[in-house]
């Protein structure tokens, strides 16, 4: 790497404090750190309260966190979509019922239609399963984009219609019942002991992670020397590097460090012959599979939303949807690929919540939807347009899921857990609103 940082708009130091010069240096965006010390606060504020209230706490375990990561999936997966959808200046009120509505379907196609086909257990199952799940979530989504884009209905109508039809669409193919249980591969993509990798594959994960963080960095600096772009100091990329490094090899530790149960060893050992020793035997669960769906569904996300065509047009219609028209850009077409892209993510959202649950309800995802809007909006998406990323959505559904997990752990009602997160999602937004008015 090189010192030099041509074309430079560093202030002079006298000009702005320590901490202003720092993130400007490593170009982190203020609302992310924020973001992320509201997450810390949370965690320790909800460990420690248990130790002081029960004796013990219960939150900054590595059993506690791994479930957190795996029920932060299905809601991040969606959120991701809902970014892009409120960056337009729309809103999805329907996904909850479109993922109760798919994992419904899917429950009849893998319980009552392929085993008859194909014969129980057959490994095609699943991927057709999933598929057609996915499929369906992207044909409702594609149908609400084409009553909003070509028909220019509200989109908040017709979602809110959509939250309606498809939930009462999942009760009459369900029948009311619950459906059970899915096939056990396709199970295996709800987490669990068997559904998560291992020490092993998690360490290959997390090394492949740290390889593309620093590759990432390093093209990112070529490409500023290239088009003449400042540079970062060196320094701020040695810190964000090793920062992000140290991160990703922190929460391998943390999955590593969650045994399966004793019950399960047990079992595992028996069928395979081995002896359990007096103490035990420690095997690590690792990454849980819908962690590393949310982290691939994050990954192809921010591609879309950086760098393609669509993406640049999304941002385009969300900074102003009538120059964005005039600009050529098909803003009817648009919303269609829009919604079908939220619909399919909600579809895939629907394999994770349902092989989790190891059924299908009618009532799976109610609810969802405004978890989903609440952590994009919390995540930094802006109600007005324009503004959002996808980590930052990621982040809020984190922290919607955690400060549900920690009201859990020490007791509070559901009640006063709705009201909570009520209060967040208005308090994010009075944040946004005062975000914006500061910018301008």
């Amino acid at each position: 790497m090189s010192d030099s940082t041509p074309n430079s708009t560093v202030a002079p130091k006298s000009d702005v404090s320590a901490l202003s010069r720092f993130i400007r240096a490593t170009e982190l965006d203020t609302r992310l750190l924020g973001m992320a010390g509201a997450l810390v606060l949370i965690w320790v504020g909800f460990h420690y309260y248990g130790l002081f209230v029960n004796g013990y706490g219960a939150f900054l375990t590595p059993r506690n966190l791994w479930n957190l990561s795996v029920q932060t999936a299905s809601i991040g997966i969606m959120a991701t979509g809902m970014v892009l959808v409120i960056v337009t200046r729309n809103i999805d009120l329907s996904v909850g019922s479109i993922l109760g509505f798919a994992a419904t379907v899917m429950g009849v196609i893998q319980v009552y239609g392929l085993p008859q086909i194909l014969g129980l257990g057959h490994p095609l199952i699943w991927i057709i399963t999933g598929l057609c799940g996915m499929a369906v979530g992207g044909l409702i989504g594609a149908l609400h984009g084409w009553l909003i884009g070509y028909l220019r209905i509200p989109a908040f109508i017709v979602t809110l219609g959509g939250l309606l039809v498809w939930r009462g669409a999942a009760f009459l193919v369900a029948r009311g019942e619950t459906i059970s249980p899915v096939d056990p591969t396709f199970a295996l993509l709800g987490g669990g002991p068997h559904g998560a990798i291992g020490a092993t594959g998690s360490w290959i994960v997390g090394l492949l992670g740290c390889a593309g963080l620093v590759a990432l960095i390093l093209n990112g600096r070529r490409q500023r020397k290239k088009f003449l772009f400042p540079l970062r100091p060196v320094w701020a990329e040695y810190l964000l590097a090793g920062g992000g490094c140290a991160l990703i090899i922190g929460a391998v530790l943390l999955v590593n460090a969650y045994p399966w149960p004793k019950g399960i060893v047990a079992q595992y050992a028996a069928a395979r012959g081995i002896e359990v020793p007096e103490g035990g035997l420690f095997i690590s669960h690792g990454f849980a599979i819908p962690v590393l769906i949310l982290i691939g569904v994050a990954m192809v996300m921010t591609f879309i939303s950086t760098r393609t065509r669509f993406g640049r047009y999304v941002y385009a219609m969300g900074g102003n949807p009538e120059a964005a028209e005039l600009a050529g850009i098909n803003t009817r077409a648009m919303t269609v690929k829009l919604f079908a892209l939220m619909g399919t993510l909600a579809g895939l959202s629907a394999i994770v919540a349902s092989a989790r649950l190891n059924s299908a309800t009618n009532s799976l995802g109610e609810l969802d939807e405004l978890y989903v809007i609440a952590s994009a909006v919390i995540g930094g998406t802006s109600l007005a347009g324009g503004v959002g990323t996808i980590y930052g959505a990621i982040l809020g559904a984190l922290v919607m899921q955690s400060l549900q997990t920690g009201m859990v752990l020490i007791g509070f009602d559901a009640a006063v857990q709705k009201i909570v997160v009520g209060a967040v999602l208005v308090l994010a937004v009075y944040i946004d609103t005062l975000y914006r008015r500061g910018r301008k």
